[in-house]
This record gives structure tokens, sequence and C-alpha cells, in this order.
């Protein structure tokens, strides 16, 4: 089976979003987009994917979902697999604004703590050892 196109997972997303509540749309006036890259990780060791991203500036608040992130992660996965990825990763960037917008920093703890943890298990590869010591 075909990895889903960028025009299918377009849909996915527009699907995705018409689930969100449109309050949860105030201030994110830049939208959301999906683009057609891959985006690595900057502190990953080449394995470590962005699937979502959402970013704030001096224009404005946005989110992006990268579909060749999402190619290069779930290649094997089936449509429906990929569909769930797409909303489960909109629902996680939209926390973050919601977040933001309130003050809180509870996502971006978990995030950081799942970045030590991804360091750490990639030290045990690297170091020859396995994760049960």
């Amino acid at each position: 089976m075909a990895f889903p196109t960028i025009d299918e997972v377009q849909e996915m997303l527009e699907a995705a979003c018409e689930e969100i509540p449109e309050a949860f749309y105030d201030e994110l006036n830049l939208g959301i987009h999906l683009e057609s890259e891959a985006l690595l990780h900057p502190e990953g060791h080449g394995d470590l994917y962005i699937l979502g991203q959402y970013s704030v500036d001096l224009i404005g608040c946005q989110i992006s979902i990268f579909y060749g992130s999402f190619k290069a992660v779930f290649a094997d996965a089936d449509r429906d697999a990929v569909s769930r990825q797409v909303k489960e990763t909109l629902l996680h960037e939209f926390r973050h604004h919601m977040e933001r917008r309130a003050g809180e920093r509870g996502l971006e703890i978990e995030d950081e703590e799942e970045l030590a943890s991804y360091h750490h298990e990639y030290a045990l590869r690297v170091g020859g050892k396995d994760a049960s010591g």
C-alpha cells in the first residue's frame, strides 16, 4: 500500500481541523499549514522527525504539519493510522497554542522530558547497552 499523497494528507488535516472548536482558533492568525518537507529535530541524531510545530513570532501564531516527516516516520502505516496520527499531531500543536494563551508550560515540559528520554535511549543504543540494563 502506497503512503497517502500530500493532497490526501491535506484532506485528513482539513477533516481533523473541522473537529476543533472554533474558539480554539482565536489568536491563530497565521493558520494551519501542511508543509511538504521532512523536518529533522535539530537536537536529534538523524532519526528524530518533527511531525508538527507551533510557532509564534512578531506577526502571529501558526501550526505547521510536515508531510515529509509523516512519510518518513509512517511509511508503512495504513491510511487510517496516518489519519489518526495527523489528528493527534494537530491536537498536540493546538494544546501548545492553548497553553501559550493561558500562560502554561505543561506540554513544553512533557516535550522536554520526551526529548531527554530519547537522548537517554540513544546513548544506551550507541553505548552498546540495552534498555534493560
